[in-house]
Parts: structure tokens; C-alpha cells; sequence
């Protein structure tokens, strides 16, 4: 099982196949059987690494509203 850094370095190349003002959940960025495999404390721990990320790096990528499952969406800009 790969590790959290691992996983997010793989979130981060996934973002350049997605099209501009494309709106996404960061599960998006894997296979559903991968995100499936991950247990809910590392993709817990995964969705608060990708959000410093975006918001440490100047990289197009903004917070958008969650889900009404708690879900953080994204948009490209």
C-alpha cells in the first residue's frame, strides 16, 4: 500500500489531464478501486495534505463549497 505522500505526489500529476474550469473532488484524481483501497484515516489525512498543497502553491487550483457528504470540490482555473 502506498503511502500518504506517495498518494498525494500521484493526486498532483493527475491535476494536468484536467481541463481548464474543470470542477473535481480529489477522489476524481484516482481509479475508484484505488480510492477504495485507501483507508478512510490516510484518505482523511490525504484530503488535508491536497488542500495546504493547493493552497500553499500558486497553481490554478481553488477550494470550491463541499459536498453534503463532507466532500471539499475543487476548480481549476
Amino acid at each position: 500500500m502506498p503511502t500518504v505522500n506517495e498518494l498525494l505526489d500521484k493526486a498532483k500529476a493527475e491535476l494536468s489531464n484536467l481541463l481548464p474550469s474543470e470542477v473535481f473532488l480529489l477522489r476524481d484524481l484516482f481509479k475508484g478501486y484505488e480510492w477504495n483501497r485507501i483507508s478512510r484515516s490516510d484518505r482523511l489525512l490525504l484530503g488535508t495534505l491536497f488542500l495546504n498543497y493547493i493552497k500553499t502553491e500558486d497553481i490554478g487550483v481553488v477550494p470550491i463549497e463541499k459536498t453534503s457528504s463532507g466532500q471539499q470540490r475543487y476548480k481549476l482555473d
